[in-house]
């Protein structure tokens, strides 16, 4: 099980190795064989399920264990800390093995072992799991062996068809015939309060049923970009990723991957991705072996409440640019940084309907509409999207700026009142500490007022802003102008384009101070 991220003590969990992120489906049918889920099952009284055991029964025999073998080097299995590559503490671990080796040590492995869930899909023996279950612990390369293990303990080695990072999701295959199989069903007609059961492998147990219902649809986690995932209160836990969730007439909705923990185990808060992500998903890895995309080369961020007011905007609703891939499709459609896309090709952007989503499920090579906001006018523009590239290619100041004249004194003054920041020119010298290229055009933070918003929002000494509302901002006196006309405008927030070093600028909403705070 892998930590997604932390909130409030808690944390998401990723439930053995794997997320998943499907799409909708196209289920292609797989053979004469009629699929367990179609068989009929006994009406419940009043609604609700007397027993789950007729329908475990017809479920369980598809659903497989799938454990995986690795050799990993001893000081990796030990908890020996790894460090992001090119850094000083990499290099030093990188030149200690070499020496070991070059004095005849050569590196001592063992095999790492893993275990997940996953389930058939059709009657020759392809098998649905979550990516993460069937990768090494380095999160790139595929383990050495697989190995899928069927509720009658027949065992198979199994090989994998495709993997997508993305999505977390894989397709495997083993070499078997008449094997018992379940299909996708419906997830868009799935609703809050439905019943539903998990099938998986927790803890290595085995085969293990668990029931609940479906507590929310739509959830963003924060795990991958096109996070819509089904959270349930069936338990889940570690060993769960990869295996079905069950409606009631026995079809696969969902693919269980996380649980929300403060302790790593079970709360009552479990996560699955929803069938009509996944099925297309898995129909392009079975046909060409990975998955394509609509790409549309932007870098987008949320549009909080806070960037909401200083433009104007609905809340949670659309996601601004940050910035514009060159020869990508947004840039040949004239999109800019700092626009916000409220809608693409007829649906609106919101929290649970992402752009990523939006323009991942769309058809490459389409032309589509993009609405979008700009400079207090919504426009529409249209953008012919392509297939998204390959993740590889996709992939503070102490000497405070000396002051200028007496305008752009006055005008960093007005700035330090309404923001809580001083401003200075980019000057030459000021280019030169900070490693600021000469293309890069903008307004340098001299110092902050500690008890200000922008402080708290974590901008700093050495930042340069580049906008301000969506304003260009090569002077202080730029920037001083745009925050007066927030003023004049009734907004007490404004939208600050910030480039911080070597990483790319982002937009960071922050409250203007009062009078007398300044």
């Amino acid at each position: 099980m892998r930590i997604a991220f932390a909130i409030t003590g808690a944390a998401i969990l990723f439930a053995s190795a794997a997320t998943l992120a499907l799409q909708e489906p196209g289920h292609a049918q797989l053979a004469a064989q009629e699929p367990l889920s179609a068989q009929p099952q006994a009406a419940a009284p009043g609604g609700a399920p007397g027993s789950f055991a007729d329908l475990t029964a017809r479920l369980q025999p598809a659903v497989v264990n799938v454990s995986t073998t690795q050799e990993i080097e001893v000081g990796r299995l030990r908890g020996i800390p790894r460090f992001a590559p090119g850094t000083p503490l990499d290099e030093l671990f990188r030149r200690f093995q070499e020496q070991q080796q070059q004095d005849g040590q050569e590196p001592e492995t063992r095999e790492a072992q893993s275990l997940g869930s996953g389930f058939i899909i059709s009657p020759d023996g392809y098998v649905v799991t979550n990516n993460h279950v069937v990768t090494g612990r380095g999160g790139a390369e595929p383990v050495d062996k697989i190995t899928v293990t069927l509720s009658d303990r027949t065992e198979y080695s199994a090989r994998i068809v495709g993997r997508d990072p993305l999505s977390d999701l894989a397709l495997l295959k083993i070499e078997g015939k008449d094997l018992p199989y379940v299909r996708f069903g419906q997830s868009e007609r799935v609703r809050v309060g439905d019943w539903v059961i998990a099938i998986g492998n927790p803890f290595g147990l085995g085969g293990t049923v668990t029931a609940g219902i479906v507590s929310a649809l739509h959830r963003n986690i924060q795990a991958g970009q096109y996070d819509r995932y089904i959270q349930t209160d069936a338990s889940i836990n570690q060993g769960n990723s990869g295996g079905p969730m069950f409606d009631l007439n026995g079809n696969v909705i969902g693919v269980n991957t996380a649980i929300f923990s403060p302790t790593g185990g079970n709360v009552g808060i479990g996560f699955a991705i929803p069938a009509e992500q996944a099925a297309p998903v898995i129909d392009q890895l079975r046909s060409i072996g990975r998955v394509r995309r609509g790409y549309l080369g932007v870098s987008i961020q949320p549009v909080t409440p806070e960037i909401a007011s200083a433009l104007g905007l609905q809340k949670d609703r659309g996601e601004i640019v940050a910035s514009v891939e060159n020869d990508g499709p947004a840039k040949k459609a004239g999109i800019l940084a700092g626009d916000v896309i409220t809608r693409v090709n007829g649906q609106e952007v919101t929290v649970d309907n992402t752009l990523s989503s939006i323009v991942a499920n769309s058809g490459i090579g389409s032309r589509v509409p993009i609405e979008l906001y700009r400079g207090g006018k919504r426009q529409t523009v249209q953008a012919t999207l392509i297939e998204r590239p390959s993740e590889i290619a996709v992939a503070g100041s102490d000497n405070a700026p000396a002051a200028g004249d007496k305008a752009a004194n006055d005008a960093a003054a007005s700035a330090r009142r309404s923001l809580g920041i001083t401003l200075a020119e980019l000057t030459p010298e000021v280019r030169r500490q900070l490693g600021v290229d000469n293309d890069v055009e903008g307004v340098v933070i001299a110092s902050l007022n500690r008890n200000s918003d922008a402080a708290k929002r974590g901008l700093q000494r050495g930042d340069v802003i580049l906008s301000i509302n969506q304003q260009p901002t090569k002077t202080p006196a730029a920037a001083a102008a745009a925050v007066d006309a927030a003023r004049k405008a009734g907004r007490d927030t404004v939208v600050l384009f910030v480039k911080r070093g070597s990483r790319p600028p982002q937009f960071i909403g922050i409250a203007m101070m009062g009078k007398d705070e300044g």
